[in-house]
């Protein structure tokens, strides 16, 4: 037994030396901005820190707490100059990283009096492969649309720098949330990328669309108000906020019919149902000529 066992502990042991000796390079926070409903973003350099679209890292505060490490998904673009993350204050720990970023305080916080700071990683996911495909559907729901500001960004970033030479050609953006108010920083990165492919004349290039699934009757009514404005009242976006669930089946034989003969990434973040359906609906929708569409399915949760 004792052979089979000192090989994976021996491996083991080796990892926990390497993640240990990365959580103690210095990290320095560059940064701190606090978005609406308690959201806050730090922005942070550490020497030799590279990254891919979507990764993740553990964060340890020890002003906060010694041993607990957190995960948070980046979304900063690897073109940028730092690496960010975007925090939620929902418990104890946010809370306590909240207070020693001095973000309950109203004058300007000095750098050197932000907290010290451990990182670990970054970690991959299933959302670097998006750069594989010329079409892709990407898919967030709630927090779980995270992963797509980095990707976003790098594909911003990229299209700016050398348009000819990226694969991607074209972006099915799905947001699904119950109340788009934890996420206005994410609405304010789709406004920002909106105008800038107007201005390239390029519109086509990203197609998004927002669904609110937790609304009442009060906003719908409001909705039915203001529906025929220019912008939408509740994203300030161009596109309209839908309301309610996509129809998958719909969406799947819409794109299908617009990209024949292609491979097309599905990329969710998000619960395990949704998973069932997008994996089942990229089954049944890709043909079985190998010429023929083809939607390939990649998923991370959280």
């Amino acid at each position: 037994t004792w052979k089979w066992v000192v090989g994976p502990m021996f491996l083991y042991l080796c990892e926990r030396l390497v993640r240990f000796w990365r959580s103690q390079q210095k990290v320095v926070i560059t940064k701190v901005v606090i978005h609406p409903f308690k959201t806050i973003e730090l922005q942070m350099m550490k020497k030799g820190f590279k990254m891919e679209v979507g990764q993740y890292i553990f964060v340890k505060c020890p002003a906060v707490s010694k041993l607990e490490w957190h995960p948070f998904t980046l979304t900063s673009a690897p073109e940028e100059d730092y690496f960010s993350i975007h925090i939620r204050i929902v418990g104890d720990w946010t809370e306590g990283l909240f207070n020693a970023c001095g973000c309950d305080k109203q004058e300007f916080q000095e750098a050197w009096k932000l907290p010290k700071i451990a990182v670990d990683g970054p970690f991959g996911t299933a959302s670097e492969d998006v750069f594989s495909y010329e079409t892709v559907m990407l898919v967030g729901a709630g927090i779980g649309v995270t992963p797509f500001a980095s990707v976003l960004k790098s594909v911003w970033y990229k299209y700016c720098h050398d348009a000819t030479n990226l694969k991607l050609k074209k972006i099915y953006f799905y947001w699904l949330c119950r109340d788009t108010h934890a996420f206005e920083w994410f609405a304010d990165l789709l406004q920002s990328l909106e105008a800038q492919m107007q201005e390239r004349n390029n519109a086509d290039f990203l197609s998004y669309n927002i669904y609110l699934t937790g609304w009442d009757e009060s906003q719908a009514t409001h909705f039915v108000m203001h529906h025929e404005e220019e912008k939408d009242v509740i994203t300030g976006l161009k596109q309209k906020t839908l309301y309610g669930r996509p129809n998958w089946e719909n969406e799947f034989k819409t794109i299908a019919g617009k990209h024949p003969g292609s491979r097309i990434g599905v990329f969710l973040c998000g619960p395990e149902g949704l998973a069932d359906t997008l994996n089942k609906q990229s089954i049944s929708n890709s043909e079985a000529d190998p010429r023929g569409v083809h939607f390939i399915f990649n998923k991370e949760n959280f």
